[in-house]
């Protein structure tokens, strides 16, 4: 399907040549036809050959329902301008070609309506002119009379080369469905309409409004029921559950987890030619069928920070435009970041104005580098591209983007806090992962390992410079001096008041053992590290499976030795134990 949104002044025959092309009344409202001019956006579609089937949004081009004719066009990639040749160039035309304008639609066609009842030449010149200096400029400029025919088989076939010109959306996309009408159907419940753009919605689909769930129970497109409609495409949609009773005209149903509304957005402004070159303090900003008050903080001459009186879903790259509905003047936007650094400190505007000059769309390294570290699902979110994680001049790890800049400073913070750590505690090895992440404000462990370079490496969860322990001196001789002692009786630990004799704790006998240079099977309790090889092949010589009465006797120790020995022996593999609590050397 193909979805044209029409525009023009009030009463230059939108209706009528719509009514003409589809052989439907686009205008739906008992006042509509009392009053003879369009109140509400209005659907109709038919099949064009060469193109299939194409909806018609008509929208109203009364000055009074310019924020509905914005709702109509928005979201629509195409448009069917109409210009009446019996009327000079009227206000509504200029106030929607500017809109037209801003909001960047470059697929058009110009018709130039009531060709019966005047000369349309001076007409068609007149439009030629004022498309020039706009997006529409290439559109072609088509005489054509609603009541009599003529011009007819010419506009459908500008409009055929028009919709067949169209980029292709995504089917994969996705779902960001602006809602433009909102009722209900007795027997049925609450029924949406919108245009959508891109993505597939599906019978049984499950969409958020509001950060609410809302089950799609029925999906319906150009009047029929479907299983699933893909963008662009007019839907309407039977929606059910808690988000539904809060939906509204303006309202937007979304793809549950795949968008991050905001309130704050940096945007490049392009002003029209009939527009000051910035936007005042409050405009309205209008994005498919919604529109939200603004506060617009200007960065320099062509970028501004708006905040939004409410919360919308904005992606990079999404185009849409400020009113001033005062003087109804217009600007289009293009949003550079949907969710930008606060800005707290004198000059960050200016910062913020440079940071900004060079982006033109999505670019993930671009986004990498301006935000420093960055999520590969918040990345998604904001509609930059990720493909995988693999981003030239990033550091990846976990589903985390960091940009060179940021990963340098990084590691040279985790280098200085392992050498400090080091100094200040030379008896423990190095820094565990959690800690330096957590000490520099990494959201995961996995980014530290990833920034560890040498002389640093990772053993054991832990970041360190050494190759090996490094003990102080005092510990070294404390181990001598057990060492001799253990040389006769290796498994005689020594008692308590001997290790404080010859200075060593807790601390210095778990240094020494991670250094290899005793046995320690509990606190407390070392021995040399041939211990347990001696121990072993001791055992192998009782009559097995052995007590622990026996295996203590068999190696002339004390149970306070014996016990943890054994569980020790148990835990290399060394022995085995068995049910009855005995024991039984396993020949390793």
């Amino acid at each position: 399907m193909h979805v044209i949104a029409t525009a023009g002044h009030v009463d230059h025959g939108k209706s009528t040549l719509v009514r003409a092309l589809t052989g439907a009344d686009p205008d739906r409202l008992e006042e509509e036809h009392r009053r003879g001019l369009s109140i509400e956006l209005g659907y109709v579609w038919t099949s064009l050959e060469g193109a299939g089937d194409v909806a018609f949004v008509d929208v109203p081009g009364h000055e009074r329902f310019i924020s509905t004719m914005l709702a109509g066009v928005g979201p629509v990639p195409a448009v069917l301008l109409v210009v009446a040749a019996d009327d000079p160039w009227m206000p509504q035309a200029a106030e929607h070609l500017a809109a037209l304008d801003a909001l960047g639609v470059r697929h058009g066609v110009v018709a130039v309506s009531r060709s019966d009842l005047a000369d349309p030449g001076p007409a068609v010149a007149r439009v030629r002119q004022e498309i020039a200096v706009t997006s529409l400029r290439d559109a072609p400029v088509v005489p054509v009379s609603g009541h009599s025919g003529d011009g007819l088989d010419e506009l459908r076939g500008r409009l055929v080369d028009m919709v067949r010109s169209l980029p292709v959306p995504d089917p994969a996309s996705d779902v960001r469905l602006w809602v433009d009408r909102r009722f209900t159907i007795k027997g049925a419940g609450t029924v949406v309409t919108g245009t959508l753009p891109a993505g597939t919605v599906r019978n049984g689909d499950t969409l958020t409004a509001g950060g609410v769930p809302v089950r799609v129970r029925r999906v319906q497109s150009l009047g029929r029921d479907t299983d699933a409609a893909s963008g662009v495409a007019r839907v309407a949609l039977n929606v059910a559950g808690e988000g539904a009773d809060r939906l509204e005209r303006g309202g937007v149903l979304l793809t549950p987890g795949a968008w991050r509304p905001t309130e704050v957005a940096d945007v490049r402004v392009r002003p029209v030619r009939t527009a000051a070159s910035l936007p005042p303090e409050r405009p309205m900003l209008h994005i498919g069928a919604t529109s939200v008050a603004t506060h617009c903080r200007p960065l320099s001459d062509d970028l501004v920070r708006v905040r939004l009186d409410r919360a919308l879903p904005l992606r990079v790259g999404d185009h849409a435009l400020l009113r001033d509905p005062g003087s109804r003047q217009v600007w289009g936007i293009t949003v550079l970041d949907p969710t930008p650094p606060p800005l707290r400190r004198r000059g960050a505007a200016t910062a913020r104005a440079d940071a900004l000059a060079p982006v033109a769309g999505p670019d993930t390294a671009g986004e990498v580098a301006r935000r420093g570290l960055v999520s590969v699902e918040d990345l998604r979110r904001i509609g930059v591209p990720v493909d995988g994680t693999d981003v030239p001049g990033s550091v990846t790890a976990a589903g985390w983007l960091m940009s060179k800049e940021y990963a340098a400073r990084a590691a040279a913070s985790v280098a200085t806090a392992v050498a400090e750590h080091e100094r200040a505690a030379p008896l423990d090895h190095g820094l565990p992962l959690t800690v330096l992440a957590d000490r520099l404000g990494l959201p995961s462990p996995d980014l530290v390992r990833a920034l560890v370079s040498p002389p640093l490496r990772v053993e054991r969860g832990r970041v360190t410079s050494r190759a090996g322990v490094v003990l102080p001196d005092g510990v070294r001789r404390a181990v001598d001096a057990l060492r001799q002692d253990l040389e006769a009786e290796p498994f005689a630990a020594p008692t308590a008041d001997r290790l404080r004799e010859v200075g060593l704790d807790n601390k210095g006998a778990a240094a020494a053992a991670k250094a290899g240079l005793l046995l320690r099977p509990a606190p407390g309790i070392v021995l040399l590290p041939r211990a347990e090889r001696l121990a072993a092949t001791s055992l192998a010589e009782l009559p097995q499976p052995f007590t622990t009465s026996e295996a203590r006797q068999r190696l002339g120790t004390s149970r306070r030795v014996v016990l943890p020995l054994l569980e020790h022996l148990d835990r290399t593999g060394l022995t085995r134990r068995l049910p009855d609590d005995r024991r039984e050397v396993t020949g390793r």
